[in-house]
């Protein structure tokens, strides 16, 4: 076997491959004896049947098989001589094999860039030290305490107001007054002023004193997650039983045991003021790292291979239909096609590419390896996060090709820490925003601190 490598791009690569017709005879013989050993035809024993009737009766298997494994064979020699990963599919192109004539066909693959790395020890980059303000920690235990708080019954015969619960029986109709299937509740504990439910509808439920019914519009929003139902107009008929207040309970030691353990107060302020530091000393990191990398980044040019940015466009793409589904609404909500998507996203998608190929190129220059424990490590701690089954999770992964993503991955966040290590890293007080306070933490980060 004879191979030619066309340099396509700097990252594209077609490889052209001759197999003189000895290698493919002998390959189409060698699939012919696979094929005797085990086929039963009648008027010969087992694995004395004739290679020419082996070969007549079973054709079409026997090339496609031994073009097959010829390829993959190649395939393997080409790959560890040229001494590259392809990141894409391998693509072939070629015919089946002919007895007796030159083989001919093209791979075509993606390959990582090639660039030179640039100087990266003792580059400045700030870090920010993590800072935990008292009335955030008394935010979280005011949350806790109302979620532990009691629903007893107001003493009044009056309208709910916001910060209540109402408790009611409700039921959607359409412009004929038929009942909606799917929209209707009996008791149903309705907390008012927390945009759970829609503003029009709360509007009815506060128009109602106890065992009071009625009714008013409600026009459900136009990315409702019930297509049929987006932007349309309906009754809604509702029964209010009760109005109940949350008696929130006393802060004290009992309360601190009961949610979660604590000996005192104080032992769970201090609990949830360390998962503020500690949370924000991560972030403080990760944002330090990313300084550190564009840095890097602005001083290298290399191509992305179109595999690489496709895998990152598709999984933000995926990303936000799982974002939109825990919503209750639909991708086609946002008003855009799935192209117009990714083209938005695409930027980003660039980003993180550029990022992972500059991290995988240091790892290979470091020579760093990942090992099968720390692959097995990674399963094990995202199948406790999500719940799954630690086997069924690799599984998965095994069958579909893509350990090799966790692969990259665990090496690029190895090279991450070593370009850390080098940096000349400032600790410095965290920024203030515009007005004079502390910088915005990540959205939705203070909520994790409960947990």
């Amino acid at each position: 076997m004879e191979y030619k490598v066309e340099e396509v791009s700097p990252v594209k690569r077609l490889i052209h491959v001759t197999v003189p017709a000895e290698e493919v005879d002998a390959s189409l013989s060698a699939t012919i004896a696979m094929y005797g050993r085990d086929v039963k035809i009648d008027g010969f024993r087992k694995g004395k049947v004739p290679a020419s009737v082996v070969e007549g009766r079973f054709h079409k298997q026997i090339y496609s098989e031994a073009t097959t494994e010829l390829v993959n064979v190649h395939i393997n020699e080409i790959v560890g001589e040229l001494k590259v990963n392809p990141v894409s599919r391998i693509d072939f192109d070629g015919d089946l094999l002919k007895r007796g004539e030159e083989y001919t066909y093209t791979l075509n693959f993606e390959v990582m860039p090639e660039f030179p790395m640039p100087a990266y020890e003792g580059i400045e980059v700030e870090e920010e030290e993590p800072v935990v303000d008292p009335d955030e920690v008394q935010a979280v235990i005011d949350r806790i305490r109302n979620q532990m708080a009691e629903l007893q019954p107001i003493g009044e015969d009056r309208a709910p107001k916001d910060g209540e619960i109402a408790v009611i029986d409700f039921q959607a109709y359409d412009e004929n007054g038929e009942p909606i299937e799917g929209i209707k509740a009996d008791n149903f504990e309705l907390p008012l002023g927390e945009g759970q439910a829609l503003v029009d509808f709360e509007s009815v439920v506060k128009g109602l004193k106890a065992d009071q019914e009625g009714e008013g519009e409600v026009v459900f929003p136009e990315d409702f997650l019930n297509e049929e139902l987006a932007g349309k107009k309906v009754t809604m008929k509702v029964k209010l039983h009760a109005v109940k207040e949350r008696k929130l309970p006393e802060v004290d030691a009992d309360f601190a045991k009961k949610a979660g353990g604590f000996e005192s107060v104080d032992q769970m302020k201090e609990t949830v003021e360390k998962s503020y530091m500690q949370s924000r000393s991560q972030l403080a990191r990760s944002q330090a790292q990313k300084e550190l990398l564009d840095k890097l980044l602005k001083m290298v040019d290399f191509e992305i291979p179109d595999a690489m940015l496709d895998r990152h466009v598709n999984a933000m793409v995926d990303e936000q239909r799982h974002r939109m589904e825990q919503q209750g609404k639909s991708l086609e909500s946002l008003g855009k096609t799935v192209e117009e998507l990714r083209e938005e996203v695409k930027p980003h998608a660039e980003e993180l590419s550029r990022s992972e190929i500059f991290l995988l190129t240091l790892a290979h220059k470091e020579e760093m390896q990942v090992s099968e424990q720390e692959i097995d490590f990674y399963f094990r701690q995202m199948a406790s996060r999500s719940g799954e089954d630690y086997n069924q999770l690799k599984q998965l992964y095994m069958e579909n090709n893509l350990i090799w993503v966790v692969r990259d991955k665990l090496l690029a966040d190895k090279a991450m820490e070593l370009l850390y290590s080098k940096a000349a890293v400032t600790k410095v007080p965290p920024k203030k925003d515009e007005e004079g306070g502390e910088a915005p933490e990540a959205e939705g980060s203070a909520e994790s601190e409960e947990e």
